[in-house]
């Protein structure tokens, strides 16, 4: 029985799951995002030209790969709307590429809104929230309140908005939250390209098109959001994201059943990266965390603001493979650790026997303990096609992060660009 695979990130994000699903894609019939919103930002680097995919499964690139946006996903339509047209000017044809579940609910305009009183409302206890109405979209998915894609498809779909947009007033109203003024023209153009969204890709059982695909011998590839670390039931609550971002919400969040994943990849930076508040032991609020932004210009995809820099964290890492059962490892960046003379890894916590140990509930009160690495120089102008031809520095702190972990490390990502990836199997 064929097997769907999964692609996820096991940090706070970030990892660089863009490039790989392109990288990974031509060995598969289709891509299919599962759970997020217009909050990921999925970069990809190709001719030296950055492209970045908020919702839009980053197999989009490939001519003969389909592409599904699943029901776990949540939809802003004119952000989609607006990638779509930016990539059409890239010459790429989305029609009968791209795919959109019926059940995938959709950020209504007072969900931004919202977003932006409840985070105003928290003062100096702010979560981080990208302000793009993700929480809210999920929050009245669970109180059964949402719209769905296909629920607006027919001649009621008017009035479902208008009674949503009357209870989000109401809600706004009781927080004092001051309304714009342009709000009329907001649910104007918001109305427009829900319209326009249905007029080219038609509301589809997504779960119906991927077990179809399964039973023909079409290999899947479920692309996660975010990372696991931001998982609302496993990461550091509440400093976290509103959907499950963990391997098992490839089966909610697309409609396949469990004894039909397969092959679990797991990413991970060199080293770490996180955006917004919450725990983030390794840390480095220092000249030399200031040095690892600007090497590896760190800043949100979708929000642009600077990341938070630190050393590679091994017990957050072996945490995030167990949740995820991971069975190939997938290492980025490593190319950003270039020119440092020496790099570390966290290998436990204070008080912790060793990076097996359970994951703290709250790793705020975490002290982590090192070990150092001599660092590498790795000269892009020569991409690397083997492993063993990487410094030899490099190739120590791979095999080291291997023997701790015991999962191989299958691909090494050397530069953003597509080419430079080294597969090691």
């Amino acid at each position: 029985m064929m097997k769907a695979d999964v692609l996820l990130g096991l940090q706070w994000g970030d990892e660089g799951k863009g490039k790989a699903v392109d990288v990974l894609a031509p060995s598969y019939h289709w891509i299919a995002r599962f759970q997020g919103g217009p909050n990921a930002g999925h970069t990809l680097w190709m001719d030296g030209q950055k492209i970045v995919l908020h919702t839009i499964p980053s197999g989009i690139f490939r001519e003969d790969c389909m592409n599904l946006i699943g029901n776990g996903v949540v939809i802003h339509p004119p952000s989609l709307l607006q990638e779509i047209k930016a990539l059409r000017q890239h010459g790429l044809r989305l029609e009968g590429k791209l795919m959109i579940s019926a059940k995938a609910h959709l950020i209504l305009p007072g969900h931004r809104l919202l977003d932006q009183a409840f985070e105003s409302a928290k003062g100096d206890h702010k979560i981080g929230s990208t302000l793009r109405g993700i929480g809210p979209a999920y929050t009245d998915k669970y109180a059964r309140h949402g719209l769905r894609y296909g629920d607006l498809a027919g001649p009621q779909g008017k009035a479902l908005l208008e009674t949503a947009h009357e209870e989000h007033l109401r809600q706004l109203k009781a927080l004092d939250f001051e309304l714009p003024n342009n709000l009329p023209e907001h649910v104007q153009e918001w109305m427009d390209a829900i319209n326009e969204l249905h007029s080219d890709f038609a509301p589809a059982d997504g779960s119906w098109l991927l077990n179809q695909a399964l039973d023909q011998g079409q290999k899947v590839l479920a692309e996660g959001a975010q990372g696991s670390l931001l998982d609302v039931e496993f990461g550091a609550y509440p400093f976290v994201t509103s959907s499950h971002t963990t391997s098992a919400s490839a089966c909610t969040g697309l409609g396949i059943a469990p004894n039909r994943l397969g092959t679990v990849y797991g990413l991970f930076k060199a080293y770490c990266t996180r955006v917004g508040s919450g725990p983030f032991p390794t840390e480095l609020h220092d000249q030399t965390g200031e040095a690892l932004r600007r090497a590896g210009n760190e800043f949100g995809a979708t929000t642009g603001r600077p990341r938070r820099c630190g050393w590679l964290d091994l017990p957050a890492l072996a945490y995030a493979i167990r949740l995820n059962g991971v069975s190939q490892l997938i290492i980025t960046k490593a190319d950003v650790l270039s020119g440092f003379e020496e790099i570390k890894i966290a290998t436990r916590y204070q008080g912790l026997d060793n990076h097996l140990s359970p994951f703290p509930a709250d790793p705020s009160k975490c002290i982590p303990e090192y070990t150092s690495f001599q660092g590498w120089t790795l000269d892009n102008s020569n991409n690397c096609l083997h492993r063993n031809e990487l410094p030899s520095e490099l190739q120590h702190y791979l095999t080291y992060i291997e023997n701790q972990i015991n999962i191989p490390i299958n691909y090494i990502s050397t530069g953003p660009e597509r080419n430079q990836f080294i597969e090691t199997k």
